[in-house]
C-alpha cells in the first residue's frame, strides 16, 4: 500500500547488491511512495550482484563509486545532481564489511590492515559522503541522510568482532555531522539500529543463525525485516520526521528494551537440563 510520502522527492541510495539487502528493499519502496532515486555500489559489486535488474525496475540508472574514494564520490554527486536536474532529497547509506569476519579473524587476533579497511568502508565512508554531498551543495533544505548500524555498537555481542567499532563509529559520525548540518541546512542524520537481518553482509558473521534467533525470541514483537526496516526508514526520508536529527534510532522489536524474555527463558532452562543430564550420565 503507498501513502505517497515521497511524492516529488529524489535520493541518491548505497548498498543495494540483490534482492536480500535492505538498500535493496528501500528503494523498491521509496519509488512505490513517489520518489525518484540513483543507485551506487562498487563497479565489482555491480558485476557481483543484481543492481542493473533493480534499476530496471525502478527506472532508474546505476552509478558505480566506491564509497572510500572521494573522487568516486565526487564524480558521483555531480552524476547525481545531472540526471535529476539540480539538489535532491536523501541518501541511504547501507554499507558495511569486515575483511577479519571474512577471514575468521577474531576480535583478540586482529589483522590491524583489515581494521582499518573495516573502518573506512563501514563507517568513515559515511563522513565521505555527507562531507562530500555538503561540499557540493547536493542536498534541498530539510534533507534527510540515514545509516544502517547495529546494536553492537552499544552492546558486546560476541562474533560481531570489529565491525562493533564501526558501528560505534557510524553513529558518532552521525551524530556530530548531524549538528553541523542541521544548524546550516536542516539537513538531518540519523542511523537506523536494524534487528539482525540476513543480508549478504550479515550472513558472514559468526553465529548469525543462533544470534538472529536469541533476538527473535527475546523481542516482544520479533524481529523486523529487511521489509519492515525499509518502511520505517521511509519514514525518516520523509516530511513526517523534519525535526528528528542526530539520532540513533532502534528498529528491532523491543530487543534493545529488553533483558531476558520468558521464550529465552524457557529454552536456557531446557538447556540447562540437558547439560546436567549429561553430567550424571557421566558419573
Amino acid at each position: 500500500m503507498s501513502y505517497n510520502l515521497l511524492k516529488g522527492k529524489k535520493g541518491l541510495i548505497f548498498g543495494a547488491l540483490n534482492e536480500n539487502s535492505i538498500a535493496w528493499k528501500v528503494a523498491r519502496r521509496a519509488v512505490e511512495e513517489g520518489a525518484e532515486i540513483v543507485l551506487t555500489n562498487t563497479a565489482v559489486s555491480i558485476r557481483m550482484g543484481t543492481i542493473n535488474q533493480l534499476a530496471e525496475q525502478c527506472g532508474t540508472i546505476v552509478v558505480p563509486a566506491d564509497a572510500t574514494s572521494v573522487p568516486d564520490l565526487e564524480r558521483l554527486i555531480d552524476r547525481t545532481m545531472e540526471h535529476f536536474g539540480g539538489k535532491f532529497d536523501f541518501i541511504l547509506h547501507s554499507i558495511g564489511m569486515s575483511l577479519n569476519v571474512r577471514k575468521g579473524r577474531k576480535y583478540d587476533d586482529l589483522d590491524y590492515d583489515y581494521l582499518a579497511k573495516t573502518l573506512d568502508i563501514s563507517a568513515i565512508s559515511f563522513h565521505k559522503v555527507i562531507q562530500v554531498a555538503r561540499k557540493k551543495d547536493a542536498l534541498n533544505d530539510w534533507g534527510s541522510i540515514v545509516a544502517l548500524t547495529y546494536i553492537a555498537a552499544q552492546r558486546t555481542l560476541y562474533g560481531y568482532n570489529d565491525m562493533a567499532d564501526a558501528k560505534a563509529l557510524l553513529e558518532s559520525i552521525a551524530r556530530s555531522f548531524g549538528y553541523i548540518y542541521g544548524r546550516e541546512k536542516h539537513v538531518r542524520i540519523n542511523t537506523v539500529s536494524q534487528s539482525p537481518t540476513p543480508t549478504t553482509a550479515g550472513s558472514g558473521v559468526m553465529g548469525m543463525g543462533d544470534l538472529m534467533d536469541f533476538a527473535d525470541r527475546t523481542s516482544p514483537l520479533g524481529n523486523a525485516t529487511a521489509d519492515d526496516c525499509a518502511g520505517y526508514v521511509l519514514t525518516l526520508f520523509s516530511d513526517l520526521t523534519r525535526k528528528v536529527t542526530m539520532q540513533n534510532l532502534y528498529h528491532d522489536g523491543g530487543f534493545s528494551s529488553m533483558g531476558m524474555s520468558r521464550r529465552a527463558m524457557k529454552l536456557y532452562e531446557k538447556g540447562l537440563e540437558v547439560e546436567y543430564q549429561d553430567i550424571k550420565n557421566k558419573i
